[in-house]
């Protein structure tokens, strides 16, 4: 752990010292985000963990008369971190004083569950177990004497369905009285010993230094640094000479043993607690998780969502809703009015130009951002929403594992791939679940390269639909080839090993048409905020380098390049300069180019195909600096915009040379 993120956290409670605080702990995939909702009324509030860049999602909550500050954490598998979201999970727990653990659990993986519980046991913080999604449960012919494990584990377990809101308010009055564990067990002579001695030098924290002592048996190194400030160099190598002569009486690693005494204990409760009826037989959903998995039958299942996909987004967010906001809404009257008004009030021309010109804040800045890409991004958000909640993501992964082998990665790293399609800053962000270094240095490479924000996605859907379905599948199949290209020669150049692909599938579900919408209503949120100010500042940026007569010069300079290479019409040069800000706006300008019909239908595949695989954004491109480094940022850039748009022109080149018809 690094010193200056624990004092930072330690900081930042100061002004939190009048409210309860609950933190929310569970594994990936258990509705933590659910029960979050559902205690404070917020669906994001979220901000970066002091000293990293792992978001952490605070509310504040009135519960029983009493105020709560409500910290949802990162998805751990365990509390000795193997990830950055991990690692912060468990500083929060070390660093924070907390007045209750909500101990957020998948009532259907018991196994996984309690591994968890033991390790917060350990800890002896004041915790309650909520076993959600009892329905599933239910379903797959399991059920959890609830009593009884609260008597094993001595605290309060709590059932719930948190999408139905069941046992939201058992939950809510167990948060006034949590109890500490009483639960314990013994490891084996050797660590018990071990443990005894390397107590007493611990230094003091939030946890019991037993649960502490067993983190650094176990091999947490992210642990090195803070107790290195805390205790000295000397003291610390005095720790680790202890662990290696309890490491010298076993032949496996002491992590490996820890962690299979805790399983044995786990058997142990487990054969008290569950009683498993007989299975039902598979539901429709369940038989369609699996063939969602297959090698062979996911194929169509996965042709079937982007079809559906398609012409939800393609046709109805691309075609009719753009037609009508651009055309009617914006061509007939708002452009209309504006330019009447603003020509009466303000008669001056530069101020006209500025406003309702060719690089117009109205015509151009919001008809681009209104008109064309927030039906898109609108009707995107939705299907990507439903497809998050519905649980065929997690499944998606597994079925494209053998070809993510490929590039040096494994299935896990298709989820910021998919991230991607909403935002790739966001995407960026995730991949820190990816285990190693090379992972992420890859995938971050592959976002920044070729996955299309929603908002781009979008009006390439509208462009290329537009056509025919070659002419789709020559974007899809040149974008796809090439990162899997790119990512191959880069699995082969970076150093480093691939991690082992482990993920946990949640049950293929209904999504709730509620968390459908509050979803979208964030995301569009964030749109407004975060995107519109920069369609605005870059239509500025195109106004003052018309007026400037800097567009003229920078198309000269750029013409061998897009209209010899790429074989653009000169316009296209304004597409992609401003695709340096956003490549979303840069394809909108394209986008409007071919609508006034001044790009053929080969020009429309070769544009779409090279700002695809253009420059990441400015967001994105400091995003990469921040997660990356400069070095690696720069790297990233430096190799994407001469591939972009070699790319681009060897497309150009063979498609016109074997003449083909779109």
């Amino acid at each position: 752990m690094h010193e200056h993120g624990v004092k930072l956290a330690k900081d930042e409670i100061v002004s939190h010292d009048n409210l309860r605080k609950a933190v929310l702990v569970g594994n990936p995939n258990v509705g933590k985000s659910v029960i979050f909702s559902l205690l404070t009324g917020t669906y994001v509030t979220v901000s970066n963990y002091p000293g990293t860049t792992v978001e952490v999602t605070k509310g504040r909550a009135t519960l029983k008369h009493r105020k709560y500050l409500i910290i949802d954490t990162p998805g751990t598998n365990s509390l000795v971190p193997m990830s950055e979201d991990e690692k912060v999970t468990r500083d929060i727990l070390l660093a924070e004083k907390v007045d209750v653990v909500v101990h957020v659990a998948d009532a259907k993986n018991l196994r996984r569950t309690l591994l968890l519980a033991f390790q917060l046991a350990e800890m002896r913080v004041p915790f309650i177990l909520n076993l959600n999604m009892l329905d599933e449960a239910k379903a797959r012919g399991i059920s959890v004497d609830l009593e009884e494990l609260s008597d094993i584990l001595g605290v309060d377990v709590i059932g719930t369905v948190a999408v139905q809101k069941r046992g939201i308010d058992d939950l809510i009055a167990s948060l006034e009285q949590p109890r500490v564990s009483n639960f314990t067990f013994r490891y084996g002579k050797s660590i018990e010993d071990g443990i005894r001695l390397i107590e007493p030098l611990l230094p003091l924290s939030n946890i019991d230094n037993r649960s502490v002592a067993l983190m650094v048996l176990s091999g947490d190194s992210s642990l090195k640094d803070w107790l290195q400030s805390e205790l000295g160099q000397e003291k610390v190598k005095k720790i680790e000479d202890m662990v290696q002569c309890v490491q010298r009486r076993y032949a496996e690693p002491l992590s490996f043993v820890i962690s299979k005494e805790r399983a044995k204990q786990v058997e142990r409760v487990i054969s008290r607690v569950l009683l498993e009826k007989k299975a039902r037989k598979s539901s429709l959903a369940e038989t369609l998780g699996r063939l969602s998995m297959h090698p062979v039958w996911g194929i169509p299942i996965l042709l079937t969502v982007l079809y559906i996909t398609y012409k939800f987004v393609g046709e109805l967010g691309a075609g009719i809703s753009v037609d009508f906001l651009q055309n009617v809404v914006f061509g007939r009257f708002i452009n209309v009015w504006s330019a009447k008004a603003i020509q009466l009030l303000l008669p001056v021309k530069l101020v006209q130009d500025f406003l309702v010109g060719e690089y117009g804040l109205i015509t151009m800045a919001l008809t681009y951002g209104f008109a064309i890409v927030l039906p898109i991004v609108t009707t995107f958000f939705i299907a990507f929403g439903i497809l998050e909640d519905s649980g065929y993501l997690p499944r998606l992964a597994v079925m494209v594992d053998r070809v993510f082998r490929a590039m040096g990665l494994n299935g896990k790293a298709v989820l910021p791939m998919v991230l991607g399609l909403g935002c790739d800053t966001m995407a960026t962000l995730t991949t820190r679940i990816l285990e190693t270094r090379k992972e992420r240095i890859i995938v971050t490479l592959l976002l920044a390269l070729g996955v299309p924000c929603s908002a781009q996605l979008g009006v390439i859907l509208g462009m290329i639909g537009a056509l025919s379905p070659l002419a789709m599948l020559l974007w899809a199949g040149t974008v796809v080839g090439v990162m899997i290209i790119v990512g191959y020669l880069a699995s082969l150049i970076l150093p480093g090993d691939r991690s082992e692909f482990i993920l946990e599938l949640p049950p293929i579900r209904l999504p709730q048409l509620s968390n459908i919408f509050i979803k979208t209503i964030a995301r569009l949120e964030w749109y407004l905020k975060e995107v519109i100010p920069i369609f605005i500042l870059a239509t500025a940026f195109l106004f003052v380098f018309d007026k400037l007569h800097l567009l003229v010069v920078i198309r000269n300079v750029a013409s061998p390049i897009v209209e010899g290479f790429l074989n653009l019409p000169p316009k296209a040069t304004d597409a992609f300069l401003i695709g340096f800000l956003r490549r979303d706006y840069g394809a909108a300008g394209l986008f409007a180019l071919a609508k006034a019909g001044q790009m053929t239908p080969i020009q429309i595949v070769v544009s779409m195909v090279t700002i695809t695989l253009f420059v990441p954004c400015v967001a994105n491109f400091f995003i990469i600096i921040k997660e990356r480094g400069l070095k690696t940022a720069l790297a990233i850039v430096g190799f994407i915009f001469p591939f972009a748009v070699l790319v681009g022109g060897l497309l150009n080149f063979l498609l016109r040379f074997f003449g083909v018809s779109l």
